[in-house]
């Protein structure tokens, strides 16, 4: 992580026995970088790219007081099934307050938007959704609510009118993240999506993974799994049966990450 710093300049009392210098005080500003290459985007254990790879990037403001304020973004292939013409990309806007509450206990609550530019076709659902989060952690514990404020949840109708609202669905997730020390460390991740009154478009899904820190980077691998329906999460990219992708089965998924 960089800090945002300023730099200090030293004047000519440098080296002049008996004088101690003040440290400038740190700055209450971050602001950091991110990037990754991954063999497959899968977001709550649906692949976002129809089983392809990704290449992802963000940037991330906080302060010291616990607000903060980040963008990340994406490349996407579901949205152009059915929902926009145009789109190759997801782009993420969103902000919050985190902090901690003891030493080992944690919060984070915020919004956060799923923006996906492009000219949206004639009587398809908005896929744009925007939720509410709130999480905590205690040690290497972790859990999430989510909750969708938007009027549908990445364009999901109801079951028994697919264009009506889903606002109110959830995921809920929890996850433990472990260090091994060395650069080493294992995740196990559990969530469950519901999309309000669409029984099929709802499920659970779980992630295993392992990663190292190389140093210029981190490598990760990752097993994911969900017990989704088959007929809801198999999207086409053409007409009705062309090219037809299941999105939301068992799969593993290979990354390099840095943060700068």
């Amino acid at each position: 992580m960089k800090k945002i710093v300023t730099a200090l300049v030293l004047t000519g009392m440098v080296g002049a026995p008996g004088v101690v210098m003040a440290e400038e005080p740190a700055s209450p500003h971050t602001l950091t970088a991110n990037v990754a290459l991954v063999s497959d985007y899968v977001f709550r254990g649906v692949s976002q790219t129809q089983n392809g790879p990704a290449i992802q990037g963000g940037v991330d403001y906080s302060h010291s007081s616990g607000f903060y304020l980040g963008t990340w973004a994406s490349n996407v292939a579901w949205v152009s099934t059915g929902f926009e013409n145009n789109n190759s990309m997801e782009i993420d806007f969103y902000g919050g307050f985190k902090g901690t509450v003891a030493d080992d206990f944690g919060y984070d609550v915020g919004v956060i938007t799923y923006y996906y530019p492009g000219d949206k076709i004639t009587g398809a659902n908005n896929p744009d959704t925007t939720e509410l989060y709130l999480g905590g952690s205690w040690k290497i514990l972790s859990a999430k609510y989510s909750y969708t404020a938007s009027n549908q949840f990445v364009g999901w109708g109801t079951e028994a009118d697919p264009t009506a609202k889903t606002q109110g669905s959830y995921y809920v997730e929890g996850a433990v993240n472990y260090p091994f020390g060395e650069g080493w460390g294992v995740l196990a991740h559990v969530g469950y999506q519901s999309v309000k009154d669409n029984s099929p478009a709802s499920y659970t899904d779980w992630k295993l993974g392992v990663s190292k820190d190389v140093g210029f980077g981190v490598i990760a691998l990752a097993y994911t799994d969900t017990n989704a329906d088959t007929a809801p999460y198999t999207w086409s990219t053409g007409g009705a049966g062309d090219n037809e992708k299941k999105v939301a089965g068992a799969k593993g998924i290979l990354s390099f990450s840095k943060s700068f």
